[in-house]
């Protein structure tokens, strides 16, 4: 049984994962299996498939992650939401996943779908929260859980403290660990980690890493986080909006930076979205010397 939590408890070195998301149509399956097996030899921690708002891609998911599981060398987590999903529906998911040997879930509530703001509305014969869905799957078996945390708060957290509440209920209801939402300065997210060691929990916080390769992935980081961007990072970035070439290599200067702060202050874990392409990672990872020992020579770059 591969397990997230023992690779990264078992790790004497930093390590790095990689998540990816349920392809649209055959197109995509084929770029997002090019981009697993060009990072397969890396040996990352473990890599994750997400799972569309109100189980739109449940299908995607189940089917990937199970391939993962059965045709890779690599540690597959799923992720799983309550959003539109009967606690029947979510038992039968996650039995699936044990069926097909994935034993890493991370569980979410999820946004509703459509408006990620919107209302948020159970179904009838499911659950309200993620620490509900955390309980399920670890009465189902075997699981190793991860759950998602806020550096700014969670958008419907009335402040910090609520927050890190909430936060800290998900873990103790048998969380193994957490992955941060993207966030701009190291300080976020060592704020964060100090939150929750102050609430009494040591369970493993993870920092959510995007390579900032163009100007659309500065926009989706800023809508992910929920958060403003400093000053100095859009005066390094915004003059080479219009220049690709020097905007990607600014953009991976700005992460690299921020990963060395990151691993220099005992992080063990950089968690990268991959937007299902493999380049910009394997370089980061390259540049911050997170290869495992055991992991095969670097691939050639594509042109």
């Amino acid at each position: 049984m591969r397990r997230v939590a023992d690779r990264l408890n078992g790790s004497d070195r930093p390590t790095f994962s990689v998540e990816f998301f349920p392809p649209r149509d055959e197109a995509d399956e084929a770029i997002l299996w090019r981009s697993i097996r060009e990072l397969e030899p890396l040996d990352p921690a473990y890599m994750s498939i997400t799972y569309g708002a109100g189980g739109t891609s449940r299908e995607g998911t189940i089917r990937n992650i199970a391939r993962v599981a059965t045709d890779t060398t690599l540690v597959p987590m799923a992720h799983l939401t309550a959003v539109n999903h009967s606690v029947a529906e979510l038992r039968n998911v996650i039995g699936h996943f044990a069926a097909v040997g994935v034993h890493n879930v991370l569980a979410l509530r999820g946004d509703p779908p459509g408006d990620p703001m919107g209302e948020w509305v159970a179904h009838p014969e499911g659950l309200h929260y993620a620490e509900e869905l955390v309980r399920l799957t670890r009465e189902l078996g075997d699981f190793c859980v991860g759950v998602s945390a806020f550096p700014y708060g969670h958008p419907r957290s009335p402040d910090l403290e609520t927050d890190t509440h909430y936060l800290v209920r998900k873990l103790r209801a048998g969380a193994d660990f957490a992955i941060a939402q993207l966030f701009f300065e190291a300080d976020d997210f060592l704020r964060l980690r100090d939150r929750v060691a102050a609430a009494g929990c040591d369970a493993l916080m993870l920092p959510g890493i995007m390579p900032l390769t163009t100007p659309k992935t500065l926009r989706k980081t800023i809508e992910l986080s929920g958060a403003t961007p400093p000053a100095w990072l859009t005066e390094r970035l915004d003059p080479l909006s219009d220049d690709p070439k020097a905007f990607r290599a600014e953009g991976l200067n700005v992460i690299t930076e921020l990963c060395e702060r990151l691993l220099r202050e005992g992080v063990p874990e950089l968690h990268f979205y991959t937007f299902n392409r493999s380049k910009a990672t394997r370089e980061l990872v390259d540049r911050l010397g997170l290869r495992s020992p055991r992991a095969e020579p670097a691939l050639t770059t594509r042109p």
